[in-house]
C-alpha cells in the first residue's frame, strides 16, 4: 500500500526494521549488528533496541538483545482474528488423519512464505516447519504456487535483481530456469519441490482460491523424499489436495 510521505512515520519504519532484524541466523544482536541489518545508524539502532526492550519486546544482557515472548502477541492476535487459519484448520486436520502426513496453509510475504495453519499430524517434520515459520519462496512448492498466481508485472518485479540462494544441491538458482518452473506451475496448477529447501524432504502444493477466483494461500503436503518419487506424489496426493481446495473455495 502506497501512502503519502507526510503520513509515513519514519520512526516506526526504523523500529520495525530493527525488530525484523532478528531471525534464525541472528538470534542475538548488539547495536552495531542491528544497525547493519536494519540499514540505519548505530545510534538510531541503539535507541530502538533500548525502547523495544523497555516495552518488553526484547530482552537484553546489557550488550546484546534478543526477542522476548511478548512478540508472540502479534502472531497470536493474527491467528485468533484472521479468517483464513480458522477456516482451513479443520480441513488440514482431516487430511492429516486420512493420509498420516503433514499439511499446511501458507501465504506469501515478499521473498518468503509463512505457515499460517498446519495439521496436528506431522509424520515428516522438516526443520522449521512450525506454525509461523518463514521459508524462502523460491525453494518451496508453496512459494512457486503463490508466485505463479502473481501478474506478469508483479512477478517481473519480484525477480528483478533477486538472488536465488542455493540451500541444497537441488535448489534452482538460475533465474531463467526458475521463471520456466513458474510458467509450468501456471500451466499445471500445482507444484512439486523435491529436496530443494531441505535434503530428504519433498512437498506438493496447490493454490487455495476464494469464490472470486483469487489465490489467497497455498495448500501443501510434506513427505519424505525417500518415500515416493515426484510422479507418485502427484498420483497419490494431487486429487486429495485439489478436492480440499475446491471444498474450501466457497469458504475463503
Amino acid at each position: 500500500m502506497a501512502i503519502a510521505k507526510a503520513d509515513l512515520i519514519e520512526g516506526m519504519v526504523k523500529g520495525m526494521a530493527v525488530l525484523e532484524s532478528f531471525d534464525t541466523e541472528r538470534q542475538r544482536l548488539n547495536a552495531t549488528l542491528a544497525a547493519q541489518r536494519a540499514g540505519i545508524t548505530r545510534a538510531a539502532a541503539r535507541r530502538h533496541l533500548l525502547t523495544l526492550s523497555h516495552l518488553g519486546y526484547l530482552e537484553t544482557d546489557g550488550s546484546y538483545f534478543w526477542l522476548a515472548s511478548k512478540v508472540m502477541r502479534f502472531s497470536g492476535s493474527y491467528l485468533a482474528s484472521s479468517r483464513l487459519p480458522r477456516v482451513v484448520q479443520p480441513t488440514l486436520n482431516r487430511l492429516a488423519v486420512q493420509s498420516s502426513h503433514s499439511f499446511s496453509a501458507v501465504v506469501l510475504d515478499d521473498e518468503e512464505v509463512v505457515i499460517v495453519a498446519r495439521s496436528d499430524v506431522a509424520r515428516v517434520m522438516a526443520y522449521g516447519l512450525h506454525l509461523g515459520a518463514r521459508l524462502p519462496a523460491h525453494a518451496t512448492s508453496t512459494g512457486r504456487v503463490l508466485l505463479a498466481a502473481q501478474t506478469k508485472t508483479a512477478l517481473n518485479t519480484w525477480l528483478k535483481g533477486r538472488e536465488l540462494p542455493r540451500l541444497t544441491g537441488h535448489t534452482v538458482t538460475d533465474a531463467k530456469v526458475f521463471r520456466a518452473r513458474i510458467a509450468q506451475v501456471q500451466t499445471d496448477d500445482f507444484a512439486i519441490s523435491c529436496e530443494e529447501h531441505e535434503l530428504g524432504v519433498s512437498a506438493m502444493s496447490v493454490p487455495l482460491r476464494n469464490a472470486q477466483g483469487k489465490t489467497v494461500a497455498a495448500l501443501n503436503v510434506v513427505l519424505s523424499a525417500a518415500e515416493m518419487k515426484a510422479s507418485q506424489i502427484q498420483q497419490n496426493f494431487l486429487p486429495l489436495l485439489q478436492g480440499a481446495a475446491q471444498e474450501l473455495r466457497a469458504l475463503l
